[in-house]
């Protein structure tokens, strides 16, 4: 199910009246059901990435679907913004220079491989996004962590370093690999337009994770 533009719009809209509400009221934003579009009460697994300048200021997301979707994007933004330890909590400051990201997943497909080489072989860098799984040991990148380590091996070594393990226990043959794609799309305030894109990602935890 893909979204029309005015579904993309609410998202877009609703998440960053959560964080000003977080903001002036000190409490999430509540938004009468029936309101929300019909395809947004469906649930959906999401990522909300936040950037200041570019630079990436909070990602947090679902891999599986477990809430309503507009439910999802509203509780990531507020993790986003709040929640992720690799960054300080938000300032409303920040808020007129923040970029919004959302990306919409589908449900994670497990990678059939033989050996390595094949493995290699179906990996797609750019389009797919890989989740690593070794026994209670798992980790995800977002998609866009592809122009940071375009090279797979270098990208599934850093993904089990990620994940606790051994930088080569990709090459494990135990280890369980699933891909999902996503579409991402954002607004670019000064044109007040919105952008899209299909891209996959990866991540095998079922509760928030990060980028």
């Amino acid at each position: 199910m893909k979204l029309n533009s005015k579904e993309k719009e609410f998202l877009l809209r609703y998440s960053r009246q959560t964080l000003e509400e977080y903001f002036v009221a000190g409490k999430k934003l509540e938004i009468d059901e029936k309101k929300v579009p019909k395809n947004l009460r469906e649930k959906r697994a999401t990522f909300v990435t936040l950037l200041k300048n570019g630079e990436f200021r909070g990602c947090i997301g679902n891999i599986l679907p477990k809430f309503p979707l507009y439910k999802d994007v509203i509780n990531n933004s507020l993790s986003a913004a709040f929640s992720d330890p690799r960054f300080p909590q938000l300032k409303y400051a920040e808020l007129k220079e923040l970029k919004i990201e959302i990306s919409i997943l589908t449900v994670p497909k497990r990678i059939i491989y033989n050996d390595t080489d094949d493995l290699l072989a179906k990996i797609k860098p750019g389009d797919y996004g890989i989740i690593l799984q070794s026994g209670f040991f798992q980790a995800t990148f977002l998609p866009d962590v592809w122009k940071e380590l375009p090279k797979k091996e270098d990208f599934l070594t850093n993904l089990s370093l990620k994940a606790g393990l051994a930088p080569d226990a990709w090459k494990n043959p135990e280890t369980e690999f699933f891909y999902y794609r996503t579409e991402k799309f954002y607004r670019i305030k000064k044109q007040s337009r919105y952008f899209t894109g299909t891209i996959l990602s990866m991540t095998i935890f079922p509760n928030q994770k990060r980028r």
